[in-house]
């Protein structure tokens, strides 16, 4: 018989973002916990945003990326949408790592609203919460 047993299935682990133009929210969770934390939040843009992500994959070695991708009440996509999936397929090109989306509709709302400290890597959070919910 061969089969994968509970023991013999390793953890899977990630960092989720949530883009903006500004900054953007950064937490890790994994499979095992099946939960995620706000880790940082980053403001710079251009290499300087993809050299500290890279410090960050880096020093967490996740199995993959999870990526808010924000769209409208009703669905539609708007241009930060567009800008979320470019930003995924960046972050693909370079650290070479599956990237995952994830609709983040309403992640900075629940974060505002539930007190976080920094709102953009609790929204992180609250997207790669989501991602574990739908995909662990």
């Amino acid at each position: 018989m061969t089969g994968l047993t509970a023991s013999s299935v390793r953890p899977l682990s990630f960092l989720a973002f949530d883009f903006g133009t500004r900054r953007v929210g950064v937490a890790v969770g994994n499979t095992l916990l099946g939960r995620a934390r706000p880790l940082t939040s980053i403001a710079a843009e251009g290499q300087a945003r993809f050299a500290a992500i890279g410090r960050l994959v880096d020093e967490w070695r996740p199995d993959a990326l999870v990526v808010g991708v924000p769209f409208h009440p009703d669905g539609a996509e708007h241009d930060n949408t567009r800008r979320a999936r470019r930003f995924a397929r960046q972050l693909h090109g370079r650290f070479g790592l599956p990237v995952r989306e994830v609709d983040e509709r309403y992640t900075t709302t629940e974060a505002i609203a539930g007190g976080a400290a920094d709102v953009d890597a609790t929204s992180a959070a609250l997207i790669l919460d989501q991602y574990l919910r739908e995909h662990a």
